[in-house]
C-alpha cells in the first residue's frame, strides 16, 4: 500500500512538482497564486537564508530539465507583466500614501490588520503577499551572481519594439519618472520652500530635475537604438563606443541634480533648529530623501555595471521597507525623532540651570528648594480642603489637578523649585556630555558633572521636604486653635498612614509618578516647540490688533514673557492635572493606580502626625510611611531621570557608551570625596579638587583602557 502523506511529502519538496503546477493560460488569481506557492516552497523553513538560495538554483536546474519548461514560463512571465504595473512597485512601494502624518498613521494600522488579496493588478500589493517575510531579504541577498544571472536570463521580458527598452527597462524609466514628479512636488510644496535657504531657492534645483531627466532618458534611448543598430550589423567591432558619452554626461548631470535637490531640503533642518519642528514637515523631509536614494537604486538597475545584482539588491530593499511600511512603531521613532531632539535640547538649555557646583549656588537651591517646600504645604492644606467638599471621584480629580497645577505655576513664577521637576530637565545636559568620552580629561569632567547633580538633587529634595513637613505642622496647629479641630480628622490620618506604608505599593506608584514626570516634560517641550513653531512670539509682539490692544512696549513684554514661561507652564499644568485626574481614571477602569509625589507625600504624612498628636511616635505606621518618604523620592527622581536620559541619548545620537568605564570612575571619586555628593567643597578648594580628581581618575583611565588594550 502506498503512503500518500509520504509521497504529498516528498512531491512539496521537487522542484518538477512544483513546475507541473505552473499554468501559462491561468487566469490572474491563479497566476498569483503559483507564485506565491513558489516563493513559499523557495522559503523553506526559514531558517537558512543558504538553503533558500540553494533551492532558486534546483528550481532552475528543474526548469533546464523539463524540455519547454522555459518558455512556458517566460509566456507566464510576460503574462503577468503585462497586466501587473510594476512602476507602482519600484517607484512608490515603502514610501507613505499621505503626506500627513496622521493620516500615514491611520494608513499603516489599516495594512497591519486586513489581509491582502491575490486578485490585484497592483505590483506593489502583490508584492507584499509573495515577499511579506523579513526572511526573504535575508535570502535575496545570499543569491549569487551566477544565480542572478541565470534568474535574469530565464525572466528577460520581451522587447515591445525592435530597437527599444525591454519591457522591464521601461517599467524602470517609468519609475524614474514618477519618483522625478515626486521630489518635484515636494521641492514646490510651500512649507517647504518658505523654510529653505534663499541660496537654495535660487539654484532652482528642483526646476531644472524634470529637464535633466529627459535629457538622459532621450540619450539612454539613443544608445539602445545604437546597441540594436551595431547587433544587426554584421561588421564585427562596429558597436560604436561613441554613443555613450552622451549618456554618461546625462547621468552624471542627473545624479547632481538630484545632490542638489537633497542639499536644499537639508536647508530646512537649520530652519526647524531655529523656529521650531514639525512632524509633517520632517515627514516630507524623509520622504524626499528616500526618493532620492530610489532614483539612485533604479538608475543602477537601468546603467549599472551588474543590473541583476542591482535588481537583487533594490528587491531586498523592498522587502525591508515593506515590513517598515506596516510598522507603527518605526512610523513614530523615524518621524518623531527630530521633535524628541528639540526637545532634549530645550530641556538641556533648562537643565543647566539647576545643577549647582559652588557653595554659593548650592545655597541658592536650597532656598528655592526651601521656598518650594512651603508653596508645597499650601497645596497639601488645599489638597485636603478639596476632599471635604465630598465630590464626585471625577470632580475630585479635576479640582485636585487645578490645585497641584496652580501650586506649581506659583513656584515657577516666584523662582522657587521642586526636587522632582529637575531629572527630566538635568539628563538631557548629562547626556549632552557624553557625545565624546574618548579623551580621560572628558571622562573625569563627567564625573564631576555627576557629582554636581547628585549634590544639586540632594539639596532640592532636602530643602523641599525639609520645609514642607514644619510648614505643614505649623498649618495644622494654627488650624486646631483658629477651628478647634485638626486639618484631617483620626480616620483620614489612618488612611494616610496605610496609603504611604512601605509594606505597601507605594513603590509601584512613585515609579509610575516618575513616568508623569518625565511625561509633563515631554509636553513642556513639545509645547515650547509649537510655539516657537507657530512664530506666536512675533504674533503677540506685533500683531496689529495684539499691539492695539496691549500696547507695543506692553505686548512685547507678554510676548517675550510667554517665550521664557511657556514650556513651565505647560509642563506644570500637564503634571498638576495628570497627578489628579490620572487616579480618579484609573478607579473608574478598576485599576486601583495611585501616585506617590515625595513632597506631597511628606506634606500629606506632616498633616496626618499633626492630627493624632504625640501618640503617633507609639504607631508603627508612622515609622512605615517615614520609611517610605526617601524611597518614593529616589523612585520618583530615578524614572524620571532614566527615561529622560534615554530620550536625550537617542536624540544626540550618543551611542557606544562604556557604561562599565564610567560606573567605575564614579565609584572610584565616591571613595575618594564621598561628602562631595552631599556638600560642595569650599570656593577655594572646589577648583583644586576638582584638578586633583580629574588627574587620578584620568590616569587610572589610562591606566585600564592600557591593560584592556593589552
Amino acid at each position: 500500500m502506498i503512503n500518500t502523506s509520504h509521497t504529498t511529502r516528498a512531491q512539496a519538496h521537487n522542484p518538477a512538482f512544483l513546475l507541473r503546477s505552473l499554468d501559462s493560460q491561468a487566469g490572474l488569481i491563479e497566476r498569483h497564486l503559483w507564485l506565491v506557492r513558489a516563493l513559499a516552497w523557495i522559503r523553506g523553513d526559514s531558517t537558512s537564508a543558504e538553503a533558500a538560495a540553494a533551492r532558486v538554483g534546483q528550481l532552475l536546474d528543474a526548469v533546464d530539465a523539463s524540455p519547454g519548461m522555459a518558455a512556458r514560463l517566460q509566456q507566464w512571465w510576460n503574462a503577468t507583466l503585462e497586466i501587473v504595473d510594476g512602476t507602482t512597485l519600484l517607484a512608490d512601494f515603502g514610501f507613505a500614501s499621505r503626506s500627513a502624518f496622521v493620516s500615514e498613521l491611520a494608513e499603516r494600522l489599516r495594512l497591519k490588520i486586513l489581509p491582502g488579496t491575490p486578485e490585484t493588478i497592483d505590483a506593489a500589493e502583490l508584492f507584499s503577499l509573495v515577499l511579506g517575510h523579513n526572511f526573504d531579504a535575508q535570502w535575496i541577498s545570499t543569491l549569487d551572481d551566477s544565480l542572478l544571472s541565470r534568474l535574469a536570463q530565464l525572466l528577460s521580458p520581451a522587447t515591445p519594439t525592435a530597437a527599444g527598452p525591454t519591457l522591464w527597462q521601461h517599467t524602470l524609466l517609468e519609475a524614474i519618472t514618477f519618483c522625478t514628479s515626486q521630489i518635484r512636488a515636494s521641492g514646490f510644496a510651500p512649507e517647504l520652500r518658505l523654510r529653505m535657504s534663499p541660496a537654495a531657492l535660487q539654484a532652482q534645483a528642483f526646476h531644472a530635475l524634470a529637464a535633466d531627466f529627459d535629457a538622459l532618458r532621450t540619450a539612454y534611448l539613443v544608445q539602445r537604438a545604437s546597441v540594436e543598430a551595431s547587433v544587426r550589423n554584421t561588421e564585427p567591432g562596429c558597436r560604436g563606443a561613441d554613443g555613450d558619452l552622451p549618456l554618461q554626461a546625462a547621468l552624471q548631470q542627473f545624479r547632481e541634480r538630484l545632490d542638489q535637490c537633497r542639499q536644499a531640503a537639508s536647508t530646512v533642518y537649520s530652519h526647524l533648529e531655529e523656529h521650531g519642528i514639525s512632524v509633517n514637515l520632517v515627514f516630507r523631509l524623509r520622504q524626499l530623501r528616500e526618493r532620492v536614494l530610489r532614483i539612485r537604486a533604479l538608475l543602477d538597475c537601468l546603467l549599472g555595471a551588474n543590473p541583476a545584482a542591482s535588481t537583487a539588491r533594490l528587491f531586498a530593499h523592498l522587502v525591508t521597507v515593506g515590513q517598515e511600511r506596516r510598522s507603527l512603531r518605526a512610523l513614530v521613532a523615524s518621524n518623531s525623532s527630530l521633535l524628541a531632539a528639540k526637545v532634549a535640547e530645550r530641556s538641556s538649555e533648562t537643565g543647566e540651570h539647576y545643577i549647582t557646583r559652588t557653595p554659593l549656588e548650592y545655597r541658592a537651591m536650597l532656598r528655592a528648594a526651601a521656598g518650594g517646600g512651603a508653596l508645597t504645604a499650601v497645596t497639601t492644606t488645599l489638597k485636603f480642603m478639596v476632599m471635604t467638599l465630598g465630590l464626585s471621584q471625577f470632580w475630585n480629580g479635576f479640582w485636585s489637578g487645578f490645585v497641584y497645577a496652580a501650586s506649581f505655576i506659583a513656584i515657577q513664577l516666584l523662582h522657587c523649585t521642586l526636587a522632582t521637576k529637575q531629572p527630566a530637565m538635568t539628563a538631557p545636559a548629562m547626556a549632552a556630555k557624553l557625545k565624546d568620552l574618548a579623551d580621560p580629561q572628558a571622562l573625569a569632567g563627567f564625573v564631576d558633572e555627576v557629582t554636581h547633580l547628585v549634590r544639586s538633587q540632594v539639596a532640592a529634595v532636602l530643602g523641599n521636604v525639609g520645609l514642607v513637613v514644619p510648614a505643614v505642622v505649623l498649618i495644622s496647629v494654627a488650624t486646631q486653635l483658629a477651628l478647634g479641630s485638626p486639618l484631617i480628622d483620626s480616620g483620614e490620618a489612618a488612611h494616610v498612614f496605610a496609603a504611604l506604608s512601605l509594606a505597601g505599593p507605594t513603590v509601584v506608584f512613585a515609579a509610575f509618578t516618575g513616568v508623569l514626570l518625565f511625561a509633563s516634560s515631554i509636553v513642556g517641550g513639545w509645547v515650547e516647540n509649537w510655539f516657537a513653531l507657530h512664530r506666536l512670539h512675533s504674533a503677540l509682539r506685533y500683531n496689529p490688533r495684539v499691539t492695539q490692544m496691549l500696547g507695543a512696549g506692553r505686548a512685547a513684554q507678554w510676548a517675550h514673557f510667554m517665550r521664557d514661561k511657556i514650556s513651565g507652564f505647560a509642563s506644570n499644568i500637564a503634571l498638576g492635572f495628570m497627578l489628579g485626574l490620572i487616579p480618579a481614571f484609573a478607579a473608574f477602569f478598576g485599576l486601583g493606580l495611585e501616585v506617590r509625589h515625595v513632597t506631597l507625600s511628606a506634606g500629606q504624612l506632616a498633616a496626618a502626625g499633626a492630627s493624632v498628636g504625640w501618640a503617633v511616635l507609639q504607631q508603627p505606621a508612622l515609622w512605615w510611611s517615614l520609611a517610605a518618604v526617601p524611597v518614593i523620592g529616589a523612585a520618583n527622581l530615578g524614572v524620571s531621570f532614566y527615561l529622560a536620559f534615554r530620550l536625550a541619548l537617542r536624540a544626540h545620537n550618543v551611542a557606544g557608551v562604556d557604561r562599565t568605564r564610567i560606573s567605575r570612575a564614579i565609584l572610584k571619586r565616591w571613595r575618594r570625596q564621598p561628602l562631595s555628593f552631599f556638600w560642595p567643597p569650599p570656593d577655594g578648594a572646589a577648583n583644586a579638587n576638582e584638578a586633583d580628581n580629574r588627574k587620578g581618575e584620568a590616569e587610572g583611565s589610562t591606566k585600564g583602557s592600557s591593560e584592556k588594550n593589552g
